[in-house]
Order: C-alpha cells, then sequence, then structure tokens
C-alpha cells in the first residue's frame, strides 16, 4: 500500500533527479560524488558527529573540484540526462537512508531476540506510514545486506 510517507520519499526522490538534470553534466558528479562522500564519511567515523564533519570536508572539496573541473555542464543537451541519472542516484541514497533511519524495537523473549522496525513508540500516524510504506518495505532486504550496503544506508547499524 502506498503511504503519505511514500508519496513524501518519491516527491523528495524526484525534486534531486530534477536538481540533478538542472545542473547537467556537474550534476552526474555531483550524484556520485555525493554517494561517495556519504560512504567515505560512514567508513571513517566513529558516530553522527564525527560522520557529519568528514561529510561537510568532504563535501565542500568535491564541490569545489566539481567547479574547477566542469567549467561549462550545459553545453549539450545529453548533459541534462546524465545530470539526471546523478541526480537519480543520490535520490535514490536519501529515500532509502530516510525509510531507513527510524527506531528498531528489539524484544526478548523465550525464542530469543527478535527486531521489529519501525518502533511502535512512534507516533500513530509516523508508525502506521512507515510501517505500510511500499518502499520501506522493498528496502528491507538491506538489513540482510553486505556491509558496504549497510554502511552506506543504515551506518548505525553496522557498528
Amino acid at each position: 500500500m502506498i503511504t503519505w510517507f511514500d508519496a513524501l520519499l518519491v516527491t523528495l526522490w524526484a525534486v534531486l533527479t530534477a536538481l540533478g538534470a538542472r545542473r547537467g553534466l556537474a550534476g552526474l558528479a555531483w550524484g556520485v560524488g555525493g554517494i561517495a562522500v556519504c560512504f567515505l564519511a560512514n567508513s571513517l567515523a566513529a558516530g553522527a558527529p564525527a560522520a557529519l564533519i568528514i561529510a561537510a570536508l568532504l563535501g565542500v572539496g568535491t564541490a569545489a573540484a566539481i567547479g574547477r573541473l566542469i567549467p561549462a555542464p550545459l553545453e549539450q543537451p545529453w548533459h541534462l540526462g546524465v545530470g539526471a541519472l546523478g541526480g537519480f542516484l543520490l535520490g535514490g541514497l536519501l529515500i532509502s537512508t530516510l525509510a531507513l533511519g527510524f527506531p528498531m524495537d528489539v524484544r526478548v523473549d523465550a525464542s530469543g531476540a527478535r527486531a521489529t522496525y519501525p518502533s511502535a513508540s512512534l507516533p500513530d500516524a509516523v508508525y502506521r506510514g512507515v510501517r505500510d510504506s511500499a518502499l520501506q518495505g522493498s528496502l528491507r532486504g538491506v538489513w540482510s545486506g553486505g556491509p558496504a550496503l549497510k554502511t552506506l544506508l543504515i551506518p548505525d547499524q553496522t557498528r
């Protein structure tokens, strides 16, 4: 079922795709660079504050490099398409992270520890929107995915 949460995520994804297209060739570099910065920051940092500082520094460096290396990002019509691809990739990362970023509940009973996502302690409207989300449901494989995917999307679960 599609929920309000799905509509919000798809809208955000569309906005980032459009921003990438608007930036042209620089949009592809922006999208791929953003994914690389997120992965490096999550890999190198021990916690959220350190990851934020590392990401900010790497992001400023990446933006400066893109500005110097791609002076005319919209010279050819195909630059719009590759820019949209960059925005689409970065948007996919962002909505995946948002869909999987809510707290979990861990319940321990006679059969052992069992995690449920999202936590039932969320406000009811948020809980139902995230729990019933089609996008969040399609990302459930990330929990059992490889370490690189977990580092990129759910870094707090890899530590």
